[in-house]
C-alpha cells in the first residue's frame, strides 16, 4: 500500500528535477557566454596593438578597418630591436623600476609595522596624517615637488625618479593590515628568546609578508614603468629616459612610422605582462584574501 502511495509523488518530482538541471545548464551556458564576451573585449586592444606591429606605415590606419595586415612586416619588431637607444632605454627604466620596487617595500614595510606593533607618542595623529596623503591628488603637489628635488639637485639623475614617490600611504595602510593579522603570540615568543623590534621584523614579519609584497611590488613597478609625467618634468638628458619618454619622443619625431611605434608599444608592454603571468596566482589569492577580510 506504502509502495503505491509513493509512487506517484516520485512520478511528480521527476519534472522539477527536469527543470532544475535544465535551469542549471541553461544559467551556466549564459555564465560562460558573458565570461567569453568580457575576455574577449579585455584581449580585443592588446590583440590588435600586437598585430598592428607588423603593418606597414598606411595599414594602421587605413580605412575601411583591417585587422589582420596584407603582408606580415616582421621587420617592425626586428627594426625597434636593432635600435640601440631602445634596449638602453628599456634596460634603464627596468633598473630604476627594480630599484624603486625594492625601496619601496623596504620604506612602506618599515613604517607598516611601526603603526601596526608599535607604541609611541602622537601614533594615532601621524597615522591619520599619513591616511591623509592618500587623498591628495598627485597633480597637486608636482610644482612643490619639482621644486624640492631641483633645490637637491637631483634633476636629471636616477634618484630623481626612484626616491621621491618610495613612501605610499596606500601601500603603507595595505601591509599593516596585513601586519596586524599576525597574531601577536609569535612576536610574544620571539621576544622571550631575546629578540630586539628590527631582528623580530627581519626574521619574523618579513619572511611572511610575501602576500603583501607580491601585490605592492607588483603595483610599485607598474607605477614606475608607466610614468610619464614626472619623467619628462625632471629628465632632460635622452640617454636618462624611461619608456615613456622615449615612444612619446618617437612618435613626435617620427609619427609617420606608425607600425613600427606601436611594434616598440608592444615590446614595452611586454615585460609588464609577463610579470602578471608569472605572479597571477599570488595576485588573484591575495584579492581574495583581501575581500574576505
Amino acid at each position: 500500500m506504502t509502495a503505491v502511495q509513493d509512487a506517484p509523488v516520485t512520478t511528480a518530482l521527476v519534472p522539477r528535477r527536469r527543470h532544475r538541471d535544465t535551469a542549471w545548464w541553461l544559467y551556466a551556458i549564459g555564465k560562460t557566454i558573458v565570461g567569453i564576451v568580457f575576455v574577449a573585449a579585455a584581449l580585443f586592444p592588446l590583440a590588435w596593438m600586437v598585430i598592428a606591429g607588423f603593418k606597414s606605415k598606411t595599414e594602421v590606419i587605413q580605412t575601411p578597418f583591417q585587422f589582420f595586415p596584407e603582408v606580415w612586416r616582421w621587420e617592425n619588431y626586428a627594426q625597434i630591436l636593432a635600435d640601440p637607444t631602445f634596449t638602453r632605454t628599456m634596460l634603464w627604466t627596468f633598473l630604476g623600476a627594480v630599484l624603486f620596487t625594492l625601496l619601496a617595500l623596504t620604506v612602506n614595510s618599515l613604517a607598516a609595522y611601526a603603526f601596526a606593533r608599535l607604541d609611541f607618542r602622537f601614533k594615532r595623529t601621524l597615522w591619520v596624517i599619513v591616511i591623509t596623503t592618500m587623498f591628495i591628488p598627485g597633480m597637486t603637489i608636482l610644482l612643490t615637488s619639482f621644486i624640492v628635488v631641483t633645490n637637491l639637485q637631483m634633476l636629471d639623475t636616477l634618484a630623481v625618479l626612484v626616491i621621491p614617490g618610495a613612501a605610499s600611504a596606500g601601500m603603507i595602510f595595505f601591509i599593516r593590515q596585513f601586519y596586524l593579522s599576525i597574531p601577536s603570540s609569535l612576536e610574544e615568543a620571539a621576544m622571550l628568546d631575546g629578540c630586539g623590534r628590527l631582528r623580530i621584523f627581519t626574521k619574523l614579519f618579513l619572511p611572511l609578508s610575501k602576500p603583501p609584497f607580491v601585490v605592492m611590488g607588483i603595483t610599485a613597478f607598474l607605477a614606475y614603468w608607466n610614468s610619464y609625467v614626472w619623467p619628462i618634468m625632471t629628465i632632460t638628458t635622452p640617454d636618462q629616459f624611461v619608456v615613456q619618454q622615449y615612444l612619446a619622443t618617437f612618435r613626435s619625431e617620427r609619427s609617420t612610422e606608425l607600425g613600427l611605434l606601436i611594434a616598440g608599444s608592444v615590446l614595452a608592454a611586454a615585460p609588464v605582462v609577463i610579470l602578471f603571468l608569472i605572479f597571477q596566482r599570488q595576485i588573484i589569492g591575495n584579492i581574495k584574501m583581501a575581500g574576505l577580510k
